[in-house]
């Protein structure tokens, strides 16, 4: 049996499939400046690194720059439309809550570490009734850094309870496996998530291609 160890996931792409309701909301705020809406398969792949990078992605491809104020505007408009929308149709990923489960039966920590506003998250996992599970639900806004600053990792497990040198990152972009390399701790990747390179080619320490594979994905990196 293995020691207990921190478990932190990463929230968009990862464990819930927020994409139709970002990319909804994004559309909404493109619609206000007069722009057509981003197809939601082209658009999956600009989610990952908070709202306003969004929405500058949204805007590139429409070969459009707007300015700072402009994009304050934007990015306001969008999370009112976003935190009022947030659970319509986003959804945890097949297989989730099992695993999540076995983790919590083996006495395991579970923590979310994400570059999403943390109370965000925490609406978000209120309404699909996941925020329970969680020890801790850290933000971009939590400690004023985002992944892959390894500072937000560190204070997400230490926040948990837990410490880093038992702890794993599981997520489905390079901001997971940069934040996991600069802790100095493994890194599980899922392919169905959201990221512009594919997560095989950022050479995560475990690839799982569905939730149901990865308790053992995480058992096989615990050394101690």
């Amino acid at each position: 049996m293995n020691s207990p160890h921190t478990i932190v996931f990463d929230l968009d792409g990862t464990l819930v499939d927020t994409a139709p309701d970002l990319i909804t909301a994004l559309n909404y705020v493109l619609d206000r400046e007069g722009l057509p809406p981003v197809p939601m398969a082209s658009a999956r792949n600009m989610i990952g690194a908070g709202a306003r990078k969004l929405i500058e992605r949204g805007l590139e491809a429409e070969g459009r720059t707007v300015t700072p104020a402009d994009m304050d505007r934007m990015t306001a408009d969008f999370i009112g439309y976003y935190a009022d929308h947030i659970a319509v149709e986003s959804r945890p990923f097949e297989g989730l809550e099992a695993a999540l489960d076995q983790f919590s039966a083996q006495g395991h920590r579970l923590a979310v570490c994400t570059n999403k506003l943390e109370w965000l998250s925490k609406r978000l996992l209120d309404e699909l009734d996941l925020s329970r599970r969680f020890a801790a639900i850290c933000g971009a806004d939590t400690f004023g850094v985002q992944k892959p600053d390894p500072t937000i990792f560190r204070e997400t497990v230490a926040r948990a309870g837990g410490a880093v040198k038992a702890s794993i990152m599981v997520g489905d972009a390079g901001t997971d496996v940069g934040v996991a390399r600069r802790a100095g701790v493994p890194v599980i990747g899922v392919s169905f998530g959201y990221t512009d390179v594919p997560i095989a080619e950022l050479k995560p320490d475990r690839l799982i291609h569905h939730m149901r594979d990865l308790p053992a994905a995480a058992s096989s990196l615990m050394t101690v």
